[in-house]
């Protein structure tokens, strides 16, 4: 007969008064009594233990490939684990908050953006270990799983990421003027104008730099709404994965990347034809495929970085001197802000799931509450006198 304590909750096995015990010793008449949550320890090698933890970091890393990560955060998820259970020479369940503190605080002190990424994915590999191998570590090798990340050494978000001041429209519109007069000189041609176009594309467009580099050439779509618009492979949300979207050509974006196709992107020693050619193709195939291989691959976003940097030391001017792609993304946002376009649309414009995303790209814009508030006065009189 089974019996639960409602007080303890455990689980009892009650044995009838007829029935024989077994034990030795045990007084006739009396109930035998076996508590379930009695711990059953069993020897075990160290060996086995090894084996354990390395197949806890590979289901660790399936699970949440089948929660949709992406294959970049996947690579990042069980190198801090490893890092710090290499260093002490110890198993995760031998860990405890001293030593996390001791190597953190030690040899393996970072930038606090860092440490706070690392300590973040060791709990999240606790969490999964408590859930699905507690028990079995117990029952085989007698320890307690317990995170090592507690009230007191978890770090906080303090804002490190510090603030993204952009230049001005008229800065922005000089230094891409300064830089198309030099492109007819460059050494590269191709390669200088294809710098050049993605860089204007992604201060118009608000793309991000690992978005328009997989932007492919069947990926424009010239007749979708007034200029055009093309699709981008955005990131997804609370590790959801990347999502599609649509992102805006605008009238300007439209001349350019229609100039940039019919004039530069066939001077590639690609297919120009293929539509899942990439629009930004890297400017060297691989020799190791052959040089037959029908379609480029496509640029890096480092090497799109470095472009950027080193044109805008050559080319602007003022107190920002130096562009990296997020930054452009954060003109953009502020610039059409300052220059009327709702919050709404500069959230739609961006690719943001949520407003207060996107108001923090807008902590440098410069709003006049006194304008807005006579304009809205304006129109509200038009509309109460009937007026168009």
């Amino acid at each position: 007969m089974s019996v639960v304590d409602s007080d303890t909750g455990r689980f009892t096995l009650i044995s009838g008064r007829g029935e024989p015990s077994g034990t030795a010793g045990q007084e006739e008449g009396l109930a035998d009594v076996l508590t379930l949550q009695r711990r059953g320890f069993h020897p075990s090698s160290r060996e086995a233990e090894e084996a354990l933890y390395q197949d806890t970091l590979a289901e660790y890393c399936w699970a949440r490939d089948v929660a949709g990560l992406a294959a970049t955060t996947l690579n990042q998820l069980a190198q801090p684990v490893i890092e710090i259970c290499s260093f002490h020479g110890v198993l995760p369940w031998e860990l405890s908050s001293r030593m996390l503190d001791q190597y953190f605080a030690g040899p393996g002190k970072r930038a606090h953006s860092t440490v706070r990424k690392k300590i973040t994915s060791i709990d999240q590999y606790f969490a999964f270990l408590e859930q699905r191998y507690a028990g079995e570590i117990l029952r085989r090798f007698g320890a307690a799983v317990e995170s090592p990340v507690d009230a007191f050494n978890r770090p906080r978000h303090r804002g490190d990421f510090g603030l993204r001041i952009p230049p001005s429209r008229a800065e922005m519109k000089a230094f891409f003027g300064s830089w198309r007069q030099e492109l007819e000189t460059a050494r590269k041609y191709p390669v200088a104008v294809r710098n050049y176009v993605m860089a204007k594309t992604a201060y118009l467009s608000g793309a991000r730099a690992t978005e328009l580099c997989l932007v492919r050439l069947g990926d424009l779509h010239w007749d979708s709404g007034q200029w055009g618009r093309f699709l981008v492979r955005g990131k997804g949300a609370r590790g959801s994965g990347p999502r599609e979207r649509e992102a805006f050509m605008f009238a300007e974006g439209r001349a350019l990347l229609w100039w940039y196709v019919e004039n530069v992107r066939g001077l590639f020693p690609d297919n120009c034809l293929d539509p899942y050619a990439p629009l930004f193709p890297s400017e060297r195939l691989p020799t190791a495929l052959g040089a037959d291989l029908p379609i480029a691959p496509a640029m890096c976003a480092d090497t799109f970085r470095r472009s950027l940097r080193r044109a805008s030391l050559a080319h602007l001017k003022g107190t920002v001197t130096v562009l990296f792609p997020h930054l452009l993304r954060h003109a953009c946002a502020t610039h059409n802000y300052e220059d009327g376009m709702p919050l709404w649309d500069v959230q739609v414009l961006l690719g943001h799931e949520w407003p207060t995303t996107t108001v923090g790209y807008l902590a440098t814009a410069k709003g006049d509450p006194e304008r807005a508030s006579l304009e809205s006065s304006r129109r509200a009189v038009r509309r109460l006198s009937g007026e168009v």
